[in-house]
């Protein structure tokens, strides 16, 4: 069977090479204006990706521009389900004005490290996105929280793993407080995404092998060498067959 991927990467957020990123994905996330981005680096992003031919979807977090969205904040499940409907909302607008349609959904930073294992935040992210435009795809890690929430509100979920990123035992990334979260060697890279998607498994960095199931992989667009990170990445996979192109939905 012919293997296909997802290659995603998380746009819009100033980091200063969304366009040479845009020729080697097939599905941005965009910042939805929360922890970075506006409405002009939307439309921009949305225009870019139109040009390339490359899906689109919105990346809602917590309203934490200081923190890059990346601290984890005490919030009520109604507030992140009314932040989370109002940057689609945005994101949705701003799309359509530019004719393009959103493929899918992907939190960002803490919102979606938290929802991985919190029942009751993954079910108001997947309310809100259900309310919006439930033909949305979901994106998030198999056998979390988040995952099952998006499948409790009949959304179509896309399992993500990561290139770039190490993981623990409990089949979780390794905190970015730490030197071995991320992974730099993209030829490495490729032959770890290789395997999860041949035989389903990670090697952790404790060096046990980890049950994975991915349909996007995410490739970190505000990491230093991403551009060529992503070429290597994506040159690798192609080489060993593997096709790369964005979720369709079913819905």
């Amino acid at each position: 069977m012919k293997l296909s991927i997802d290659l995603n990467a998380d746009l819009g957020e100033g980091a200063g090479h969304d366009e040479e990123l845009f020729e080697l994905i097939s599905s941005a996330n965009i910042a939805t204006g929360f922890h970075a981005g506006d409405s002009d680096s939307m439309h921009a992003a949305v225009s870019a990706a139109k040009k390339h031919g490359v899906a689109v979807g919105g990346h809602p977090s917590f309203f934490d521009r200081e923190n890059f969205g990346r601290k984890e904040l005490k919030v009520s499940n109604q507030e992140v389900f009314d932040a989370v409907v109002y940057q689609l909302g945005v994101f949705q607008a701003i799309a359509s004005a530019v004719g393009v349609q959103p493929s899918h959904v992907k939190p960002h930073g803490a919102l979606y490290n938290m929802a991985v294992r919190d029942d009751k935040l993954a079910d108001a992210i997947a309310r809100a996105i259900e309310s919006v435009d439930p033909k949305l795809i979901l994106f998030a890690p198999d056998n979390t929280e988040l995952a099952r929430a998006g499948e409790a509100h009949g959304l179509q979920v896309a399992r993500e793993i990561f290139a770039d990123r190490n993981y623990l035992n409990d089949g979780w990334l390794v905190p970015r407080t730490r030197p071995d979260a991320l992974l730099h060697d993209p030829k490495e890279a490729a032959e770890r995404v290789l395997r999860m998607l041949r035989e389903g498994k990670v090697r952790s960095v404790e060096g046990r092998d980890i049950d994975v199931r991915g349909e996007t992989i995410c490739v970190h667009g505000d990491t230093p060498g991403a551009v060529e990170f992503a070429r290597e990445l994506r040159l690798q996979l192609e080489r060993e067959g593997v096709r790369i192109s964005a979720p369709q939905s079913l819905l």
